[in-house]
This record gives structure tokens, C-alpha cells and sequence, in this order.
């Protein structure tokens, strides 16, 4: 064979004539320009904490939640669990304690569903403060209920006439669709 054939594998790239072909901005973007900002950071300066607004238990409205309550405990009731087939084959999970205390102030009264740890605090005639609670809907009534981002502080006694005969777990609510 000839010596001045070439092999195809070694040929050398073809050169462009002309300029560059323009960047693309979606791979390598140019950097951004930094203005310097004479502000400070809220690293540097504390904030200062919003006192809690403590609202009245007549206040509460279905479907509201981040209450924070004083309120005294009237009643403590322990609600019974139904063995059912999920919880015999967890049986390796600590069994849940519910109780349902009724829990109000000067203004109205409500069931409160403590749940585990909450039920050694809400004793009664013990006053507490409840931050950031919720209200629950159970079977058409409102129920009140401290979750794990909430919190239940047991405070020092203080007189407080609870007024039982306004019972706002007693009023049932019924969702209604409104069509415009």
C-alpha cells in the first residue's frame, strides 16, 4: 500500500474561520454583580420577641389556630381505647392516652382532647396557659387541641369563675358549600 494514505482515527479536528460562536447563558451564566449594601444584618441585631396575645375562650372559632389561652380545668375524663387489629400488631408503640377535659374561662367553656403527656398536666381545678393551640372539629362540635408545636404551662392557681353553661363543644356546625 501507499505510504501517503492517512488513517482515519488520527485525523486532526477541522479549524473554523471566523469568530467564536456565542456563548450559551443556560450552561455557564456570568456571575452576578455584587452591589455592597450599608444595612445591617439581622444577625447583628436581636430581635425582640411579640408578647402573646391571650384570647378568651368565646372568642374561638371552627377551623382557627396559634390561640394562647389561660384557662382553668373543670373536668377530666379518660377516653377509653378501642382494641382494633392496627394497634395488636404495633405492639411494640406506647399505647396513646387520651382524655377530654372541659377547660374555659370567665367567658365560655370548651373539651379540651389531651393527648399522652398532656393528661398528667391538665388536672382539675390546675390553671394553665395554652400557646399555639388549634381547634379541632369532632363530629360537628369544636374541640381544643395543643399539638406538638404548641405548649401547655401549668401556672399558679388563680380564682377564676368558669362559666360552664356556655359550652361551645355543645354548638354543632355544619360545613355548607356556598355557590357564587
Amino acid at each position: 500500500m501507499a505510504s501517503n494514505t492517512t488513517d482515519n482515527s488520527q485525523q486532526t479536528p477541522r479549524q473554523r474561520n471566523g469568530p467564536p460562536p456565542p456563548r450559551r447563558q443556560g450552561r455557564n451564566p456570568p456571575p452576578p454583580r455584587y452591589q455592597p449594601q450599608h444595612h445591617q444584618t439581622t444577625a447583628q441585631v436581636p430581635q425582640e420577641k411579640k408578647k402573646p396575645v391571650f384570647v378568651k375562650v368565646d372568642q374561638l372559632k371552627p377551623g382557627t389556630s396559634g390561640h394562647t389561652l389561660a384557662v382553668k380545668v373543670v373536668s377530666q375524663t379518660s377516653v377509653p381505647q378501642k382494641p382494633n387489629a392496627a394497634s395488636s400488631s404495633s405492639s411494640h408503640l406506647r399505647p396513646n392516652r387520651i382524655s377530654e377535659c372541659l377547660v374555659g374561662d370567665e367567658t365560655a367553656s370548651i373539651l379540651f382532647t389531651a393527648r399522652n403527656d398532656q393528661v398528667e398536666l391538665m388536672k382539675p381545678g390546675a390553671t394553665v396557659n395554652l400557646r399555639n393551640a388549634k381547634i379541632d372539629m369532632f363530629k360537628g362540635s369544636m374541640r381544643l387541641a395543643v399539638d406538638k408545636w404548641g405548649r401547655i404551662e401549668v401556672t399558679e392557681p388563680v380564682e377564676m369563675a368558669v362559666k360552664e353553661d356556655n359550652n361551645l363543644s355543645l354548638v354543632e356546625y355544619e360545613l355548607v358549600n356556598v355557590e357564587e
